[in-house]
């Protein structure tokens, strides 16, 4: 049975002020819903909406997917990674659930945008979870689990990347951090229009991921 007072619950057609206002909202759900998403857009737009159609908020969504965020649809939950890869037809989404008790979890997040009042070209949002401190790593020791999403470097609006799955079991090192960069140039596949050149944004996801990884390890230390 899932310990309710661990999660933040947030029904789907709550707006994404009520997820910016929540006084257990993660401080990184508040720092990617600022910016270039007014009051007024965090109003009008739902959690619902925003799930189905990440263009809404890419940012915000970039941070559920690294955050490890669950929804629960007809009853069943499932991680927000797996509804976000439906295609077609997609259940009624019910609820959005985020887990709130993770005390060995840091997180980094970097964007690059043509005005700072535009919406991010492309962004990086990090989360890494420490290994336990009963092992002698804690915070700042080894990696347990980390998640890498970018928005702006792939045919959708955002998308987790799998090269971050070669940091478990290492420190964050810069060598490390370094690898992890240049294989996320490697995976993605990024658009190619007015707002940037494909090269532009493939140079800028090694740039903001290395940056939004080592915002990670800052924390933690």
């Amino acid at each position: 049975m899932i310990d309710e007072r661990k999660f933040l619950n947030l029904e789907a057609e709550a707006p994404l002020q009520a997820v910016y206002e929540a006084p257990d909202s993660p401080e990184l759900f508040r720092r990617t819903l600022a910016g270039a998403l007014t009051w007024q857009q965090r109003n009008e737009t739902t959690v619902s909406r925003a799930l189905r159609s990440p263009h809404q908020a890419p940012q915000w969504v970039a941070a559920l997917l690294a955050w490890g965020a669950i929804v629960i649809c007809e009853g069943e939950e499932q991680p927000l990674a797996d509804f976000s890869l439906r295609r077609g037809m997609q259940p009624r989404l019910e609820m959005l659930r985020v887990p709130l008790d993770d005390s060995n979890r840091t997180f980094g997040e970097s964007h690059v945008a043509r005005t700072p009042a535009d919406p991010p070209t492309v962004a990086a949002v990090a989360v890494v979870d420490w290994a336990d401190p009963s092992t002698g790593s804690g915070r700042g020791g080894r990696v347990e689990r980390a998640r890498l999403a970018l928005t702006g470097v792939w045919r959708v609006p955002v998308q987790l990347a799998e090269s971050a799955g070669m940091l478990i079991g290492s420190r964050l090192d810069d060598e490390q951090i370094g690898e992890v960069a240049s294989a996320v140039q490697r995976e993605i596949s990024p658009p190619d229009n007015f707002l940037g050149s494909a090269d532009y944004r493939r140079e800028m996801a090694a740039v903001l991921t290395r940056r939004a990884l080592e915002a990670c390890r800052k924390e933690a230390s």
